[in-house]
Formats: structure tokens, C-alpha cells, sequence
């Protein structure tokens, strides 16, 4: 299914425009000529102009990048006379996909699972002012009003959730069927620091 044109300017707009001065930059180097570049960068809008979709590209940069090298490949194929310093240039386009490697998107959700696991397992209250506190973000002030308890039990109770997420992280253990919360031997490792 096509996406709509004003989709399609606006994805430009936000994810391949704020890139045009790297790439001139770039094409500078490759062709030295203004005239050039500016065909260069005309061909490469017109050519995400006539995208019915753009959803499956997830990172505008360096599709604008790979884009204006294609557009330079064919011109340099089409040209009689090509030169030198353009051709030995050609490897210096590392930029083609910025996306971390899978293996590392695998692990950093693995790690994510098991951070939400710990905060699961924090005992309640602690559970419930760490996850106000730490992961949305509300005042230590609003979190005292809302529980109905002092603003120092907050902070003693955020930082007890993040000194015992922390301990089960570095012990490397996994993580315990137990009916207890995250960690009582984390909580006697934090008592003896």
C-alpha cells in the first residue's frame, strides 16, 4: 500500500533534508564541480520524490548517501573521461547503514527483559517509587503525596530499587524462582558495602 504524498515530503523533510550539507560536502570531494553537485542532489530528490513508500528505509542518511553515490556510479559509467581521484574515492562512502549490529540489538533487549524482571521483583513499595521515580520521571514531592509517606522514604526507597537492580546486574546470577524479591543475597552483598 502507498503512502501519501504529504507522508512521504514530510519523512524527507525530517530524515533526508537535515543531511544535504554532508553529502554536498561529500560530493565535493568526489567532483570539485558546484554544477555537478547540484545535479547530483536534484537526482537524488527526484528520485525519493517518485518513492510510492518509504517506510522500509530506517535510516534517511544513509539512504541520501547511497542514493547520490548510485546517481555518481552511473554518471562516472556513462562518461568517457573519469577522474582518477573519483575512482580511488569511492571507498571513502562508509556511511551505509548506522543501525547497531543485530547480535547487539539481541543482547540490549535481553538486558531489558531482565531489568524489567528485577523491577518485578523489587518489594512493593520500593517497586512502586522506583518505577514513578526512575522510569516515569515524577518529582519526589508528587511520588511523597501520592504513596502518603515523607519525601526522605522516597529517595531511600529509589535508591534501595537501583542499589539492588544494580547488585543482581554485576552478580550475574540468574535470576531466582524464589518467592523473596529481587535479590535477598543482593540486599546482604548492599548491607556489606
Amino acid at each position: 500500500m502507498a503512502q501519501s504524498r504529504k507522508d512521504v515530503v514530510a519523512w524527507v523533510g525530517s530524515c533526508v533534508l537535515p543531511h544535504e550539507a554532508a553529502v554536498r560536502a561529500w560530493l565535493k570531494r568526489w567532483t570539485g564541480r558546484d554544477q555537478d553537485i547540484d545535479d547530483v542532489i536534484q537526482e537524488a530528490y527526484c528520485r525519493l520524490a517518485a518513492m510510492d513508500d518509504v517506510t522500509h528505509i530506517g535510516n534517511g542518511r544513509a539512504y541520501l548517501f547511497q542514493t547520490t553515490r548510485n546517481i555518481v556510479l552511473e554518471q562516472v559509467r556513462r562518461s568517457k573521461i573519469t577522474r582518477i581521484d573519483t575512482v580511488t574515492d569511492m571507498g571513502s562512502l562508509g556511511i551505509v547503514d548506522e543501525a547497531p549490529p543485530m547480535d547487539r540489538v539481541v543482547s540490549g533487549v535481553r538486558e531489558l527483559q531482565r531489568v524489567a524482571q528485577l523491577i518485578e521483583r523489587l518489594p512493593l513499595k520500593c517497586r512502586r517509587v522506583f518505577v514513578l521515580r526512575r522510569i516515569h520521571g515524577v518529582s519526589q514531592r508528587e511520588i511523597a503525596q501520592t504513596l502518603g509517606i515523607s519525601q526522605a522514604a522516597v529517595e531511600k526507597q529509589a535508591v534501595r530499587g537501583l542499589k539492588l537492580i544494580v547488585a543482581a546486574l554485576e552478580s550475574d546470577d540468574p535470576l531466582e524462582d524464589h518467592e523473596g524479591e529481587v535479590g535477598e543475597r543482593s540486599r546482604d552483598r548492599t548491607r556489606g558495602r
